[in-house]
């Protein structure tokens, strides 16, 4: 059965409200097995896939209702919306919204959606029509959806990860890791990952700037193999998401204090560039459930 939903966040209708987004809390489930990672051939030499390209045309204008600060050529913005929704805006004002779902809604209409499909609070089969690209992180044929696609300054990609089926099985490239390339940051999303990953995933996924790391150690990998996850990502900055309390938060925080800095924002919005990134690796708490 899948995660209990939660009711719809409430639309924003002004700038001053974006910072104070509340998410209703999930309903914890028991979890089933974890399936092995898949095998695969030795990988190649990990690439630097960082930074995309960068479109020369003009920004879009966009409506007066939600105008954020102008963002310089390098940076990004991150707001994470609730659950495992993040809303990610480039210089250019093209946005991106991670597992848009029907439950948990960034404030504004998102250009490009990323979807994955264990429970329903990561999709929905009925987006709205005017998000111009729509990634599914699966495909009905059971292959890799492998997504990549350009749109003026920002660049989505897919890597394919497996995820866990009702019956305590596994289904292949149910669950895809989003890379998200703006301004000079290569941002990954992990969406529902349910195994630690393979050196040919690794190598797919390339050099990353920020992760946004599944921390419920339930739903999604246990905790122990998500640190070692993060581990073989190096990422010099991770936010946390998909956690169901302040305890299932902390848990996971205590577990890696004693090797990665923890700050707790006091806004769910942060701007990022690369020379603003931390010198050593830590975690970003944003406001959020």
């Amino acid at each position: 059965m899948p995660e209990t939903p939660v009711r719809r966040a409430t639309p924003i209708r002004s700038p001053a409200l974006l910072l104070a987004l509340l998410i209703l809390p999930f309903a914890v489930l028991p979890s089933g097995a974890q399936p092995a990672a898949p095998a695969a051939p030795a990988p190649p030499e990990r690439l630097d896939t960082c930074p995309g390209l960068v479109s020369g045309t003009s920004p879009r204008v966009r409506p007066a209702a939600f105008l954020p600060a102008a963002l310089a050529p390098d940076q990004a913005r991150i707001t994470y919306v609730g659950h495992s929704t993040f809303l990610i805006e480039s210089p250019r004002l093209v946005r991106v919204a991670t597992d848009y779902n029907d439950y948990v809604k960034p404030p504004v209409l998102p250009d490009i959606a990323t979807m994955n499909r264990a429970h329903s609070t990561h999709y929905t089969l009925s987006p709205d029509p005017g998000i111009r690209f729509v990634l599914h992180g699966w495909r009905d044929d059971g292959k890799p959806a492998g997504h990549d696609v350009s749109y003026q300054d920002v660049h989505v990609r897919s890597v394919a990860t497996n995820i866990r089926d009702w019956a305590g099985g596994t289904t292949r490239h149910g669950n895809s890791i989003f890379v998200i390339e703006v301004g000079t940051l290569c941002i990954a999303h992990l969406g529902h990952l349910h195994h630690t990953l393979t050196p040919q995933q690794i190598a797919e996924i390339g050099r990353v700037d920020v992760v946004l790391v599944p921390v419920d150690g339930s739903y999604t990998l246990d905790l122990e193999g998500m640190v070692e996850v993060i581990a073989a990502l190096k990422a010099p900055l991770m936010i946390p998401m998909h956690y169901f309390s302040r305890y299932t938060l902390d848990r996971f925080l205590e577990r890696v204090k004693a090797d990665y800095e923890v700050e707790f924002s006091d806004t769910p919005s942060v701007v990022l560039a690369k020379t603003t990134l931390p010198q050593k690796p830590k975690f970003l708490v944003l406001p959020g459930r």
